[in-house]
């Protein structure tokens, strides 16, 4: 609470300062995500710009982005973690979707995910442009001495130069014994247009740490129910010894039984045009000069390296030797360690064509590209390379009504030739009355992820599996998005050969038999004078026997009221529940990070339930949320095997928007 006061004051005092006012116009994408413009309050300055204009693009998307400002969707606009992921019970543990999607990405892959949805990456990193600096301050305090921080700037440094930068912190003990979570992320990208506009570059760097304490559940689910444990912290736990030993302080954590997960990555790409420029006259004052490209040449370098590791210097000898198989010394190094270090060296080299003059989203593109990659673990080492080539074709019509792309990437040579991905996409813009369609259909041929055949601890010789064949899977999608009437509706067909998946906490397997998946995915909104009804719900059926666990139905409803009172205050308040059917939810395996497939113990969870009160004054936005209401009424939810809901918890997270 010091920690909360102390920053709320700060930004109370400089409120004076904040001058940005963001419309409310939402757009509904699935979760009542939109686009929406800013503008900043009706006081004019000769001096300055009436309007912030702040756009960004994604790496190899040419189409421009706004920021988000709606205020529904605490889970995906403020957390950044989407309503359909579940976690094993602390904000920061690892989680998984409950929608079934696979990756879909050829090449090497280390493999080790539960903690993606936290992190940065490169393809989600932003590359801005605005004419005003722009900051972005977020806190948020919850149950537990959970807390977290978001920050973001960015501004342009003249017109050739911009750059962003972005912080996230996430520190939360947690209810039970043993999974409290600290992560540190880092985001920092750069774009640069020439005076000529001839030649450009970007730049992009993350840097993800990651610490997630591993509990391994509770002992005995019955303790749930014994009054003799007052609090959920005081039930016995599988690993971390009897104490919760974590000494927890927001940027000062030590969690003796985790896993530490550090990824960082640079990414340098630099483009060259050859092109017709023209100086348009404006004034007598003013000429503008535009180049529009014909051919351009691009290379694209990256260097990352991952480290992954679990790390329990006070294990169970008894539980270690039942689910693993380890022998733990009773006299000397007793502890479980395990490490997959990975440096990836990237080269690729590609040459674009823009057949109509003007239109950067028209283009056609061919390359190569040739990757590095070395390993080291606990007591070997591997390297090896992958060349692989490419191509693309993308036509945007400038009236936004035809979106066409088809790409594909083939590996030549390399530990993982023969991976390949095609994909072609076409989408319409039809009408203001019925929207958008799209048909999406793909192909994916790709090497099992590193860590399904080889794993190497302290204690053990290295698991192994070399009998892993390649995956393929195809997909199939349509999709419609309806701003008018308010709808946005997926359909996905998966079709699955060699399946890989992880059959108990150290052995990898692989389904020889086809099986496919249907899977719908719908959001719609209905207004009702003040009164706003939108939900998201989800169908997934499969057909065929297959190593997947999956909630044939899923939902999630909001129920509120919307209004905006004394002139600058937008508010949406009232309650929200998701739910979903009963289903076997697969185990977790604390060592290797994975989850992990079981078919002996279903959940049939209850409903989430949560009341909030969300509103905006101008640049100040809030959420207040009574989460977990569900806990007054019927027992614990459970995310996995051993691993139980949370109690009846109040969160506030605040977000304030700066404009210099």
């Amino acid at each position: 609470m010091r920690h909360f006061t102390i920053v709320f004051l700060l930004l109370v005092c400089s409120g004076s300062a904040l001058r940005a006012q963001f419309n409310t116009n939402r757009l509904p994408t699935g979760g009542g995500g939109g686009n929406s413009s800013m503008q900043r309050d009706t006081t004019k300055h000769d001096h300055e710009p009436d309007t912030l204009t702040l756009r960004f693009r994604y790496l190899d998307e040419p189409t421009d982005f706004m920021l988000d400002s709606t205020i529904s969707d605490f889970q995906l606009n403020y957390l950044r973690v989407p309503a359909t992921y579940m976690n094993l019970g602390n904000n920061g543990n690892a989680a998984r979707n409950l929608l079934l999607s696979p990756r879909m990405i050829p090449g090497f892959d280390p493999g080790f995910h539960a903690f993606d949805v936290y992190g940065y990456n490169h393809g989600n990193a932003k590359f801005y442009n605005t004419n005003r600096p722009y900051s972005e301050l977020g806190y948020l305090i919850g149950a537990k001495q959970e807390q977290m921080i978001n920050l973001m700037h960015t501004q342009n440094r003249g017109e050739k130069f911009n750059f962003s930068f972005g912080y996230r912190k996430i520190n939360s003990p947690g209810f039970y014994r043993n999974q409290s979570t600290n992560h540190d992320n880092y985001n920092v990208t750069a774009n640069y247009n020439s005076q000529n506009k001839r030649y450009h570059i970007f730049g992009s760097y993350y840097l993800n740490k990651l610490n997630g304490g591993e509990n391994g559940g509770i002992q005995n689910p019955e303790d749930l129910r014994n009054p003799e444990y007052t609090q959920l912290r005081l039930i016995p736990t599988n690993l971390g010894g009897d104490n919760d030993q974590n000494s927890s302080s927001f940027f000062n954590t030590s969690i003796p039984t985790k896993n530490d997960y550090q990824e960082a990555s640079i990414l340098i790409r630099q483009q060259y045009d050859w092109g017709k420029g023209d100086s348009i006259h404006i004034n007598d004052t003013t000429d503008i000069y535009k180049f529009d490209p014909l051919f351009r040449v691009e290379h694209t370098f990256s260097y990352t390296q991952n480290t992954y590791e679990f790390i329990d210097s006070a294990p169970d000898s008894a539980w270690y030797a039942g689910k693993y198989g380890f022998n733990i010394p009773k006299a000397g190094n007793d502890s479980v360690f395990t490490r997959h270090q990975w440096r990836i060296i990237s080269n690729d080299v590609s040459v674009m064509q823009f057949p109509v003059r003007g239109n950067l989203a028209h283009f056609f593109k061919l390359g190569g590209g040739l990757d590095n990659i070395s390993g080291r673990f606990q007591a070997d080492t591997i390297s090896f390379m992958n060349f692989r080539v490419h191509g693309e074709y993308r036509n945007k019509t400038r009236n936004l009504r035809w979106d066409l792309q088809a790409k594909g990437e083939f590996y030549v040579l390399g530990e993982n030739a023969g991976d390949y991905a095609v994909m072609g996409r076409l989408s319409r813009f039809l009408n203001e009355t019925l929207g958008n369609v799209s048909l999406m259909a793909m192909n994916v041929n790709k090497e099992p992820s590193y860590v399904y055949r080889y794993f190497g601890s302290n204690l053990d010789r290295p698991w192994q599996n070399l009998n892993l064949d390649k995956e393929n899977i195809t997909q199939i999608q349509f999709s419609a998005d309806n701003k008018k009437l308010k709808y946005v509706l997926t359909a996905n067909y998966y079709l699955f050969n060699k399946y890989t998946y992880f059959k108990n906490y150290k052995e990898s397997d692989q389904f020889t038999g086809l099986f496919n998946l249907l899977q719908l995915v719908a959001y719609k909104r209905v207004d009702l004078g003040s009164f706003t009804f939108d939900g998201d719900a989800a169908f997934q059926q499969i057909a065929g026997s297959a190593p997947v666990q999956i909630p044939a139905f899923w939902a999630r409803l909001r129920m509120a009221y919307t209004a905006r009172l004394f002139k600058n205050l937008n508010l949406y308040t009232g309650l929200e529940g998701k739910y979903n059917t009963p289903y076997y939810a697969d185990d977790y395996s604390p060592v290797i990070g994975q989850f992990v497939y079981q078919n002996t113990q279903q959940f049939s969870n209850t409903p989430e339930v949560a009341a909030f009160v969300h509103f905006r004054i101008k640049s100040f936005t809030a959420y207040v949320r009574a989460e977990n209401l569900n806990s007054f009424v019927w027992n614990y939810n459970f995310y996995a095997p051993l691993y139980a809901s949370n109690d009846f918890a109040l969160r506030v997270g605040l977000r304030w928007w700066f404009i210099n």
